[in-house]
């Protein structure tokens, strides 16, 4: 497929042939299966009616298709159920009998009034990976809580760790979680269907939010903390939270300049002027270096105004110092770079008209992913799903 093509509704990727059925509302949920729909899966979103409410974000041009929708909902059948009545579940029920898969954000005390909790499933479809995801451990205190993005952010350390930086205590401006959750339920899926290859076996796979940013948050800031008794300076990677760690400032505009090894380090020095920085104890070395971060970085940012961008990164490729401009997200959308590789699709949707979609990025020499199917408005593929399920649509009333 060419950049901004979008194929004739068939699936095409590694995983052709592997139905999941997502029962999942807002942002995890919806971005794991647009993750496994670009890979060729074909996922069925089971919708209430009045549709995911991220359908209803601003901005968008029309009810129910909002332009973040668009993005976490590609590729995607829309199937609208209401599974408070009979027909709808068993309608869900009969779907299940065809799937591979089944993902869900919906907390557990709602799946098990619903009889939709594993315990209810497992023997009726024991070939069915079943991977719910919501804010903490089922088996927890705090199993049911609502959570969103914002509070797992704050109960993972996430928050404090921005407040070490900047003295106030404030969430990362993306929905990192969810997006970071949305991706380990993808792992999930892939992992376990590759045990029913090898087994036959279904199993449950369960995606607590707050274990899994704690896990990730901790990779490099348990630190101190990973030796027992705890060294200095306990949690948290120095490094990283050094509070002059920013961007550089040039004679005009901002740059990332990330002098890394030795050699990096005594060019930098060198090409600024102050070439016996590099013979300081405290930047002679890496240890040193790490200990004595903020001090080092307070360095590099009172150099850096002295040349232009361009001319800081003609000067830093020439000696292999890793630099970048700083891009708005408008600049790194549509940078040469991003065009070159075809990162962002412009497409014409059939009610939407002309629109942008995040391409998938990675790149795979046989089964490349790809943009096959538009979103949908809300149960525009319920008839057609149902009848390859051999449930009667009329059911439904």
């Amino acid at each position: 497929m060419s950049p901004g093509e979008v194929d004739d509704g068939k699936p095409r990727g590694p995983l052709t042939g592997v139905r999941v059925v997502e029962l999942a509302t807002v942002i995890m949920g919806p971005y794991a299966g647009a993750q496994l729909a670009d890979l060729g899966a074909d996922v069925v979103k089971v919708e209430a009616p009045g549709g995911d409410p991220t359908r209803h974000f601003e901005p968008r041009r029309h009810s129910g298709m909002a332009g973040a929708a668009l993005n976490f909902n590609r590729n995607k059948r829309s199937v609208c159920l209401d599974l408070k009545t009979g027909p709808g579940r068993d309608a869900l029920l009969a779907l299940l009998g065809t799937a591979d898969a089944f993902i869900t954000n919906i907390r557990p005390g709602a799946l098990g009034r619903l009889g939709l909790a594993y315990a209810d499933l497992a023997a009726g479809h024991p070939g069915l990976v079943y991977v719910n995801a919501q804010g903490f451990r089922s088996d927890s205190a705090l199993g049911d809580n609502a959570a969103y993005d914002d509070i797992l952010q704050a109960a993972s350390g996430l928050v404090w760790l921005n407040e070490q930086v900047t003295g106030e205590a404030c969430y990362v401006p993306t929905v990192l979680a969810d997006k970071v959750c949305g991706l380990f339920i993808v792992q999930s899926v892939l992992a376990a269907l590759r045990h029913r290859d090898q087994t036959g076996e279904g199993q449950h796979v369960e995606v607590p939010m707050a274990d899994t940013m704690i896990a990730f948050n901790l990779v490099e800031h348990l630190a101190g903390a990973s030796l027992d008794p705890t060294e200095e300076p306990g949690y948290g990677y120095p490094r990283v939270l050094s509070k002059q760690r920013r961007a550089c400032r040039t004679a005009d505009g901002w740059m990332c300049i990330l002098p890394y090894n030795d050699r990096n380090w005594r060019d930098f020095f060198a090409h600024a002027g102050r070439p016996e920085l590099f013979a300081d104890s405290r930047f002679a070395t890496m240890p040193a270096r790490v200990a004595h971060a903020d001090e080092l970085y307070g360095q590099v940012r009172e150099l850096t105004p002295q040349f232009t961008s361009a001319q800081w990164q003609e000067f830093c490729d020439r000696v292999s110092i890793p630099a970048h401009p700083v891009y708005s997200l408008q600049e790194a959308a549509e940078s040469d770079y991003a065009r070159q590789g075809g990162l962002v699709w412009a497409v014409e949707h059939p009610t939407e008209g002309a629109c942008r979609l995040v391409a998938p990025p990675v790149r795979y020499s046989r089964t490349p992913p790809g943009i096959y199917r538009q979103f949908p408005p809300v149960g525009a593929d319920t008839a057609e799903v149902l009848a390859e399920a051999g449930f009667d649509p009329a059911r439904l009333g």
